[in-house]
């Protein structure tokens, strides 16, 4: 069992959204790049939403990203897992990010979604709760279907549709 290790948050001043994935696959940490494996429909449908394509360098899609008000992270910041898949995070040994430290930095971030259930699920269970304790302002969460190739059952034009409710929300 291999120990992952995430990556910082993407976030420039003036976010509103913050998009959520569980931890960085092993392309992904290979490359210290989100969403590196080329076939995760992230970056597509990031193109379709925000001009951010992957045929565009990967700091290019970021400042596209910022540009748009949104922050890319993970929920984890560690945790063991053999392979990329959410199901084989070992939770015990799963370490949650800073979030009290995050909002905290970036106050005008007033939502959040999930890219995946496992996202979800981690951090409505370990983070929101010290959040509640810590945080004054209210933060909406929403749930979008899994970007991740393992996903297969629905069709990139169906996340598609599912994901356009994150750009009615950034600026």
């Amino acid at each position: 069992m291999k120990k992952s290790v995430g990556f910082p948050p993407v976030v420039c001043a003036g976010a509103r959204v913050l998009i959520l994935g569980s931890m960085p696959g092993v392309m992904s940490l290979a490359r210290q790049q989100y969403y590196a494996q080329p076939r995760n429909a992230f970056w597509p449908i990031m193109g379709e939403l925000f001009s951010a394509a992957p045929e565009l360098s990967y700091p290019k899609r970021l400042q596209r990203l910022c540009r748009s008000g949104i922050a890319l992270w993970d929920v984890l910041q560690s945790c063991e897992r053999d392979g990329s898949l959410d199901s084989n995070i070992v939770m015990k040994t799963a370490e949650t990010n800073n979030f009290v430290r995050l909002f905290s930095d970036h106050p005008g971030i007033d939502r959040i979604f999930f890219n995946g259930a496992t996202a979800e699920k981690i951090f409505v269970r370990r983070v929101l709760p010290i959040l509640d304790e810590r945080l004054v302002r209210p933060v909406a969460l929403v749930s979008l279907p899994s970007t991740s190739p393992a996903h297969a059952a629905m069709s990139f034009a169906e996340k598609l549709s599912r994901w356009s409710v994150v750009a009615n929300v950034a600026s």
